[in-house]
């Protein structure tokens, strides 16, 4: 899949979310560069290893995971003839001391977390290592104990420090020599121990001059009664240098000895990393494992765009099993685009093996590539206006499409004359379904609704629009048609209805009563001018009664096909054709195009059965049931 469908559905900006989870570069890097694929039991286990580390996480919330640091250059480093150094060797330390936590920390995951406990287990024991380490080293120095020799060494330099300070200190004390000296403090100069003497003085004490004042009126001598010992101090020092490098370099040639269970243990501290991180931001979206399929099949049960977090309004989709190509309608900012994002974007997270925010039962469809055609997509640099350069992108699609591809179209022909790009829009459909590809595209072009509602293999659906609030609800309503809402919308907002319906006859060839559209709940929201308005002319139109057609009956067991949950007819239809279901105890409307008849009621209850048992509570059939004996005073029957 090319980078345009990374950055068009915001795949790289979730990658970077889970980035900013990682403890180390490596690990980041490795997160940046996750790309979806293409083998099922691939795809499976890695969503499986998520889940298991999203398991372990509710347990406990910190694994620990080193920062792994320098550790590979370390080794090189020591391949080379180089010794590692002792401050470099804490953090060797600290990296010995994550590994025998880390396996500790698994060692009672196992039966939460199989899988990903096991990796843990493959690092070997380090423990001889990182206890000579830590016998040879103290706070980021070698220890004066880690041989024998360094300790001797240290002993003696210790006691000829003591020496020449004792001595020096005679020296500035001695009235021989105060009369020439600058001041009576010690000074040192290249480590060694000098006095402080005026210029004019300089033949008056017997030294060897090491440095001068900026001004070049003190000398600072070192007294030749001090630089006998001074020389012992020098090569004592020498020698316990020898010692520290000759200790450095043995705990650097124990250290490449292990060589190859450190890189064993630094590409499980790197896969850790990684998981954990997937991890963390599947907990902050609230992401779970969905199933997969190889039939195109998509099964989105309450899925959310995770860049949209709590805002999110989810969305319920299933498509694939008879249709191929839905075509999406609806107003401006209604939440198509979104929906098709949301589609594509959660789509590729699962082939990458990241869990998604949806509901369990949910099943994703795997393909080989997704395309994508959204936004303007503008080229200045070519000079192509946004059409062309649309058109440029989607004739590369058509291309490139097999049966094996999902293709994504926001707004498809627009942005040129509506007739041509209808015509292109629907050829463009045509093509992409003969070469096989699975279809989402949204449109405004009625002609395009017309189309899906009549070829084989398309669907079409809407965003839901409220005409009370004027404002989208961001639902998927499946096998329906929307409109743009404008001729709603300005009748709402004041237009007199005569001139509404004259619009649409102009723009649909057809007479509608756009009255009918606003029942008096709905009429009392209006202004009170167009209230007046509204009345007069429902009083001068005349229309004929809508037949009503039964479809279902009460007590009829029924599927809502968008959503495949299992309803009771309670009552209907009404002059729209929507019936009031109970699902799981919640009554609902659903229009009759959205519901399956499943089993009949005559075929589950008998010809007397009294529904009540199923759509009444409790209270109000013993109220009914009281009422229907006696009369109480104050008593009422409320319909539920």
């Amino acid at each position: 899949m090319n980078q345009q469908t990374f950055e068009a559905l915001e795949y790289n900006a979730i990658l970077t979310k889970i980035a900013s989870y990682t403890r180390t570069d490596a690990g980041k890097e490795t997160v940046l560069e996750l790309k979806p694929l293409e083998n099922r039991k691939q795809i499976e286990a890695k969503l499986a290893e998520v889940m298991e580390a999203m398991a372990i996480l509710e347990r406990s919330g910190s694994v620990p995971i080193h920062s792994l640091g320098e550790m590979e250059h370390f080794i090189e480093q020591g391949k080379k003839g180089l010794y590692v150094r002792a401050d470099q060797f804490n953090q060797v330390l600290s990296f010995l001391d994550h590994c025998r936590k880390l396996k500790q920390f698994m060692k009672d995951k196992e039966a939460i977390a199989p899988a990903v406990s096991s990796y843990a287990f493959s690092i070997e024991s380090m423990d001889e290592l990182e206890a000579e380490i830590s016998r040879c080293l103290r706070h980021g120095q070698v220890d004066d104990h880690a041989s024998s020799e360094l300790a001797y060494a240290r002993r003696q330099l210790a006691t000829l420090n003591d020496k020449v300070k004792e001595k020096a200190q005679g020296l500035l004390k001695n009235k021989r020599f105060t009369p020439y000296l600058q001041d009576k403090t010690l000074s040192e100069r290249n480590g060694r121990i000098v006095l402080s003497v005026k210029k004019e003085y300089r033949a008056k004490v017997a030294g060897t001059v090491l440095d001068t004042s900026a001004s070049g009126s003190t000398l600072f001598i070192e007294p030749h009664d001090l630089s006998d010992i001074q020389a012992d101090i020098a090569m004592m020092k020498l020698a316990e240098e020898a010692e520290v490098e000759r200790i450095l370099y043995d705990l650097t040639a124990q250290l490449l000895t292990y060589e190859q269970a450190i890189r064993i243990a630094v590409e499980v501290m790197h896969h850790y990393d990684v998981l954990f991180a997937k991890a963390k931001y599947s907990q902050v979206i609230e992401a779970i494992a969905p199933n997969l399929n190889e039939d195109d099949h998509l099964s989105f049960l309450r899925a959310r765009h995770p860049m949209l977090a709590q805002s999110a309004v989810p969305l319920t989709i299933q498509f694939g099993e008879e249709e191929r190509a839905l075509v999406i309608t609806g107003p401006n900012t209604g939440g198509k685009t979104v929906t098709l994002k949301t589609i594509g974007l959660l789509t590729i997270m699962a082939q990458a093996g990241l869990p998604i925010p949806v509901d369990a039962g949910s099943s994703v469809a795997i393909f080989k590539e997704i395309y994508v055609d959204i936004g303007d997509g503008q080229s200045i640099s070519d000079n192509l206006s946004t059409f062309s350069s649309r058109m440029v992108n989607i004739i590369d699609i058509m291309r490139k499409t097999n049966d094996r591809s999902l293709v994504l179209i926001d707004e498809l022909g627009s942005g040129t004359d509506p007739a041509e790009g209808m015509a292109l829009a629907i050829v463009i459909l045509e093509q992409l379904f003969k070469k096989g590809a699975t279809l989402f595209a949204t449109t405004h072009y009625s002609e395009m609704k017309d189309f899906a509602q009549t070829t084989p293999g398309f669907l079409n659906a809407s965003m839901e629009f409220d005409l009370n609030t004027l404002a989208p609800t961001y639902r998927l309503l499946m096998d329906e048609t929307g409109k743009s809402q404008a001729f709603d919308i300005a009748l709402k907002l004041g237009m007199h209805p005569e001139m509404v319906e004259r619009a649409h006859e102009v723009a649909y060839k057809e007479e509608y009563d756009y009255q009918s559209r606003f029942e008096p709940s709905a009429l009392k929201e209006l202004p009170y001018e167009q209230q007046i308005i509204v009345n007069k002319y429902r009083k001068k139109k005349k229309t004929a009664p809508k037949e009503i057609v039964v479809h279902f009956n009460q007590g009829d067991n029924v599927t809502v096909q968008a959503t495949n949950e299992t309803a009771i007819v309670y009552k209907g239809p009404d002059v729209s054709g929507n019936y009031i279901v109970q699902i799981k105890g919640e009554k609902r409307t659903v229009n009759q195009k959205r519901l399956k008849l499943a089993i009949s009621a005559s075929e589950l209850y008998p010809a007397d059965y009294d529904f009540d048992q199923i759509f009444k509570s409790v209270a109000y059939r013993k109220t009914k049931r009281d009422m229907s004996k006696k009369h109480v005073d104050g008593q009422s029957l409320n319909e539920e």
